[in-house]
């Protein structure tokens, strides 16, 4: 069995989101990681209410992760989540992993959002960990076209921790508008983790954004029972 899965950016914009929740019904996602959610009155929404959202309770969140499959057992690891990272453990029969959506602020020190990672890496050594992100750092390690001054801490960092970054050398971007175009969202996973993860893309879906959706699968057990969600929010 296998968990589709996308993740996306959506700039804050309601249609970014209502496009992407067609998408994700089209085509029968299972778990969505969302960086720069829409916000109506301080909380993220145009999110099918349908099914589970998780977010930092007390912030104005800059991530969020929807469940779409309720074979999905998930729980939110609040330690390892804040405004801008969501941790959740997932679970599916008898697989489980380490899920993070996170944003980088390219205002704050990045020596803040690694010391993040590596609480998170620590925590699931024995499940793995996957993380998918908006890291605002470019890097011709990761197929961009230039760098910036964020790439070389964590080109070093991934380096350190033998992480492996999701990313083929193809002609499409994950950032694209009038300006210019780039590829800095990522999706990093753990050598355990790394076997499990298949069709990795960029997808060409219109996504009315100048954010691509990219998508993959995540191989499960092929014995899987539904579980009891241990924690959950729902937001409409």
């Amino acid at each position: 069995m296998e968990l589709k899965c996308v993740q996306m950016n959506l700039q804050q914009k309601r249609g970014a989101t209502a496009h992407l929740m067609k998408y994700t019904s089209d085509n029968k996602v299972d778990i969505i990681c969302i960086q720069e959610p829409y916000i109506y009155q301080g909380r993220a929404a145009g999110l099918d209410s349908k099914y589970r959202t998780y977010t930092e309770e007390e912030a104005q969140n800059r991530t969020v992760v929807t469940i779409r499959n309720k074979a999905v057992d998930a729980m939110l690891i609040s330690q390892l989540s804040d405004q801008d990272t969501i941790t959740l453990e997932i679970t599916r029969g008898d697989t489980a992993l380490i899920l993070a959506s996170m944003y980088w602020d390219r205002q704050k020190p990045i020596d803040q959002d690694l010391t993040k990672v590596d609480k998170t890496l620590k925590h699931g050594k024995m499940e793995g960990v996957m993380i998918a992100m908006d890291s605002n750092a470019r890097s011709t390690t990761w197929h961009d076209t230039t760098v910036n001054n964020s790439r070389k801490q964590l080109e070093e960092y991934i380096i350190s921790k033998q992480l492996h970054i999701m990313k083929e050398p193809i002609t499409k971007t994950t950032f694209e508008n009038r300006i210019g175009k780039s590829n800095i969202h990522l999706t990093l996973a753990t050598s355990n983790v790394l076997r499990r993860i298949t069709d990795w893309s960029i997808s060409d879906e219109q996504s009315n954004s100048d954010r691509s959706i990219i998508s993959y699968d995540i191989k499960t057990s092929k014995n899987h029972k539904t579980t009891q969600t241990r924690r959950n929010r729902n937001l409409g």
